[in-house]
């Protein structure tokens, strides 16, 4: 069985915010909540990364662990998905993920919390029938359509990697086994360089 994944590669993203975007417009989110965000580490630093984040549809999702009416369920593929309308708005998921997925509507009186809201992995809600209904309160289920999720697919650099887990690992590690033979490659060069000029 999949278990479908996000990996953001930081020696590839640029902070475009062409996934945040994407994923706004595919699933008509809200404004002032954001399902996935770019954080840029170190800014304008020695060492600076960015990184596309959103729900990491864990394997022992810590919100599902501890919301009071077991909104969350697990997919088959492994998406992490919610049920708005069990949901009680009371935010204990949103202190619970390390990664800050859930988001909760700014509007309405203060206090008040509404719906929670995150990434589906681009894979609807709960309804059955991928209707009108289930796009007006979860966004687009493009994994029926046996499509990527928007973000990734408009990743420009293809930093974003969404998809099986097996198969996101065995991409990384082909880019990684890449940049070590470059970087050793580069190296080299450099070493015949100096031992030119010196000679």
């Amino acid at each position: 069985m999949a278990r479908m994944k996000f990996y953001c590669d930081a020696e590839r993203c640029i902070e475009c915010n062409g996934c945040v975007t994407a994923c706004k417009n595919e699933n008509e989110v809200p404004w002032g909540v954001n399902r996935r965000r770019v954080v840029t580490i170190n800014d304008g630093e020695s060492g600076e990364r960015s990184l596309s984040v959103a729900c990491m549809h864990c394997s022992d999702a810590p919100c599902a662990t501890v919301c009071p009416v077991d909104c969350f369920y697990t997919t088959e593929d492994g998406v992490v998905l919610h049920d708005k309308d069990i949901c009680i708005g009371c935010g204990y998921c949103f202190y619970a993920c390390p990664f800050g997925a859930p988001q909760f509507p700014q509007d309405g009186a203060f206090g008040t919390r509404g719906k929670m809201d995150k990434c589906t992995f681009c894979n609807g809600g709960p309804e059955e029938n991928h209707g009108a209904a289930e796009a007006q309160k979860y966004g687009s289920n493009r994994l029926a359509e046996g499509k990527l999720p928007a973000c990734a697919e408009m990743c420009a650099t293809k930093a974003l990697l969404a998809g099986d887990a097996d198969m996101i690992a065995d991409v990384y590690r082909t880019r990684v086994v890449r940049r070590g033979a470059s970087a050793m490659q580069r190296g080299v060069s450099i070493q015949k360089q100096t031992l030119g000029s010196g000679s």
